[in-house]
């Protein structure tokens, strides 16, 4: 069977023909398309022998449309501009697409949003949209680009970047540092706030209190009360406020602990997880903007896994 695809007239050809029948005039044609008079009266030739019939008539400093010329303009023209406006779309399309990425609600509220204002200012072409969501989101079918994911090393992908690890640490605002942090049984003259989370059973107290040994010391000790909250950002706030003390996730409060709104007790015996942040890129292949805040991100990662290092080491 005959492929009717084969046998259409070159596009430059089309192009030339309509940009000729609407000026009437192959020099300000040849203008418009940045082109030579001769290159479009070759484009006209062409398109005429590839047709067998005439489309213009050339006059003295004038030129006129054969019947097949008209023919063709009211066809093509339309045509012409319709493709121009869905190529101006497109391209339009493809430059304003903002990089999405999702990262569970505490690692979006606590460690990417503070940051977001430097990218922004370095990169202001590049727009962001960042889904805070628990969920283990698809980035395929979601149609995001990045994820920062909280996992072991053998639940995520091969091609997965790690960012930075786990270190549990208890945290508090200052003045409640300073009454607790100097002996083990200052944490329990305070409030602990509690993360209603059972997925994450080492950020609970109870666990803390047993790993410290101090429960085995005084098996009825209690602490002054608990504070219970359902996400971990609401947990980090209500400790920036003064109303307890933290189980902190020394990576994801660098700024805070760096600035000394937050003060970390630390103890090198306790606290490492075999869990960690990884970087998750949907496409092998991303596209240009998405590669530049994939670099940003890994950046960042690594000075705050610096950091974290060495407020465990102070």
């Amino acid at each position: 069977m005959s492929n009717p695809l084969l046998h259409l007239p070159p596009l430059d050809a089309i192009r030339g023909f309509v940009a000729v029948a609407r000026r009437m005039s192959i020099t300000m044609a040849a203008e418009d398309l940045c082109l030579t008079q001769s290159a479009v009266s070759r484009q006209i030739q062409s398109l005429e022998e590839h047709l067998g019939s005439k489309l213009l008539i050339r006059k003295h400093r004038a030129i006129a449309l054969t019947p097949a010329g008209e023919q063709l303009l009211k066809l093509a023209s339309p045509w012409l501009d319709q493709l121009a406006e869905f190529s101006a779309s497109q391209r339009q399309q493809l430059q304003s697409r903002p990089v999405t990425m999702t990262s569970a609600v505490s690692v979006t509220g606590l460690w990417i949003l503070p940051m977001l204002g430097a990218f922004q200012a370095a990169h202001p072409n590049i727009d962001v949209r960042v889904s805070a969501d628990n969920r283990m989101l698809d980035l395929k079918k979601e149609g995001l680009d990045l994820a920062i994911r909280y996992a072991r090393a053998a639940d995520v992908p091969a091609q997965a970047i790690r960012l930075f690890g786990e270190k549990i640490m208890p945290v508090a605002c200052p003045a409640i540092a300073a009454r607790a942090f100097g002996e083990p049984e200052g944490l329990l003259r305070e409030v602990l706030l509690e993360l209603d989370e059972r997925a994450l059973p080492w950020l609970r107290w109870s666990d803390w209190l047993s790993a410290t040994g101090l429960l085995s010391i005084k098996p009825d000790a209690k602490p002054k009360a608990y504070l219970h909250l359902n996400q971990y950002d609401q947990v980090i706030h209500a400790a920036l406020e003064g109303h307890g003390i933290a189980l902190g996730r020394a990576a994801l409060l660098q700024p805070m602990l760096k600035d000394g709104r937050l003060v970390a007790l630390e103890d090198p015996r306790l606290g490492n997880s075999d869990y960690a942040y990884w970087l998750i890129v949907e496409s092998t292949a991303p596209r240009a903007e998405v590669q530049v805040f994939r670099e940003w991100i890994i950046a960042a990662a690594k000075q705050a896994d610096q950091t974290a290092e060495s407020l465990a080491d102070a």
